[in-house]
């Protein structure tokens, strides 16, 4: 199969990124976080997401980002919906696009959303009638797609099943995601060779955690396999505050340094990229993840 000519990268940072930070980080920095994001050439932004305080902490003010960021015409400002409570939020707030999320593994659903596979399904059920009947597109997400951290190695048919319900139910794209990291690239391909099969692969996307250092050849993997769409986190921002010891998303910085090296037309400006990331790491007080930014970095001071 022949690699894509052009990738549009999914920028996760604002939500998945910073969902996992411990310390408060402000709405202004926030709204600073997703501008420069998009003056870098960023198309689509996860900015915010519309759950409860109580359970992501980090996500409170999601409402107010919306209202501060510099909306720039012919980009993505997305969210987090699980619910529609949420949902509702999110259409208050003017959110065009939602995302909605499953996970492969029925432990991982129960640690992170206290459901089954099944219900969590029926929970997305008046959510994306919802959406259709406000004309907001939704995106789909099944994590633990390579592995769990409670069952171990989770079956491509599994992720397969899940992926063709959210599609059959509404989805546009559903994004699988390597959540704790542990895929391998002939892993990868495989999971998307089985999935490919029930949901057409320009539906499909990639989402890689980086614990084990695999998540750009992950990112290739994907890319042989024919997929055009990838999540990722500039300075590799992320973890999940469910999945003990998952380091963060893959770094864009990276992600777009292999994709260029291919010749891969994504329209983002690397500098500007790197600056986002050390911005934003300077807020957090903590070393920018991507070793693409840190080896850009040495090499000019």
């Amino acid at each position: 199969m022949n690699i894509p000519s052009k990738v549009r990268l999914v920028e996760v940072g604002p939500r998945d990124g910073l969902q996992n930070e411990k310390q408060p980080i402000s709405v202004a920095d926030k709204v600073t976080l997703v501008d420069d994001l998009t003056a870098a050439g960023l198309g689509y932004v996860e900015v915010g997401s519309f759950v409860s305080p109580k359970w992501v902490p980090q996500m409170a003010g999601s409402a107010e980002v919306f209202a501060q960021i510099q909306r720039k015409a012919g980009v993505t400002y997305a969210a987090l919906a699980p619910n529609l409570k949420g949902f509702e939020a999110a259409l208050e707030a003017g959110v065009k696009e939602v995302a909605v999320f499953a996970a492969a593994s029925e432990s991982f659903s129960q640690k992170n959303i206290n459901c089954s596979i099944a219900e969590s399904l029926e929970r997305f059920v008046p959510v994306i009638d919802a959406a259709r009947a406000q004309g907001i597109s939704v995106r789909g997400y099944v994590s633990c797609v390579l592995g769990c951290p409670y069952e171990g190695t989770v079956p491509a048919e599994q992720v397969a099943s899940v992926a063709a319900e959210l599609y059959a139910m509404g989805c546009y794209e559903v994004s699988l995601g390597d959540t704790i990291g542990t895929g391998t690239a002939g892993a990868t391909r495989h999971m998307f060779e089985v999935v490919g099969a029930k949901v057409p692969r320009d539906k499909l996307a990639g989402h890689f955690h980086d614990t084990y250092g695999q998540a750009v050849a992950n990112v290739y993997a994907g890319l042989l396999e024919g997929i055009a769409v990838f999540d990722s986190s500039v300075a590799g921002l992320g973890g999940c505050p469910y999945a003990k010891g998952a380091t963060g998303n893959v770094a864009t910085e990276d992600v777009l340094y292999l994709l260029n090296g291919l010749g891969i037309e994504t329209g983002i400006d690397m500098d500007k990229l790197i600056a986002a990331g050390q911005r934003i790491c300077a807020v957090l007080g903590k070393e920018n993840g991507s070793r693409v930014a840190r080896a850009r970095l040495a090499s000019s001071s």
